[in-house]
């Protein structure tokens, strides 16, 4: 009798555990590219005093392909122009962004993704297999179709926040 209840007991006890383990929801898998949609348009953004950023997204391609040109304008003489070109990396399941400036010859390689619909993330591609070992990074948090903040980080500690419209 003893070794009946005790086997019971187990058996209870496995059974709700099991349960516990199966409502366990995983994690769901962002389409990416559907997402990525969300940059396009027109955006700007006051980055200083006088000082206008103005980012035009476009799509670029069939594939999720994505465009962009942002200026920073200070009292109307444009100061710095960048083209960025997106493209979307099955095998990480993120967006690669090659960035060219208008007056240097470097090219910056920065790695996209959203974390959820609304959160974007941003590293630099050195750090794509281990972004939270980046000592600097974006995030972007879309708050409406038209309203977007952008939080830029330097070793985990909050360095500025600017405010995009369309």
């Amino acid at each position: 009798m003893k070794a009946f209840c005790l086997t019971t007991i187990i058996a209870v006890f496995l059974f709700f555990c099991t349960k516990g383990i199966q409502a366990q929801t995983a994690q769901i898998k962002l389409n990416q590219v559907e997402l990525f949609k969300q940059w396009l348009g027109t955006w700007k953004c006051e980055v200083a005093k006088d000082t206008i950023g103005t980012a035009i997204t476009t799509s670029f391609g069939n594939n999720g392909g994505l465009e962009q040109y942002w200026k920073v304008v200070p009292r109307s003489k444009t100061w710095n122009e960048v083209k960025n070109l997106w493209g979307y990396d099955k095998g990480t399941d993120k967006y690669i962004v090659a960035q060219l400036s208008k007056d240097s010859p470097d090219i910056t390689l920065e790695v996209f993704w959203f974390t959820s619909k609304n959160i974007c993330e941003v590293v630099g591609f050195e750090y794509v297999s281990n972004p939270e070992q980046a000592p600097t990074r974006y995030i972007f948090e879309f708050k409406s179709p038209d309203l977007l903040i952008e939080t830029y980080y330097q070793n985990n500690k909050v360095v500025a926040t600017y405010t995009y419209t369309k």
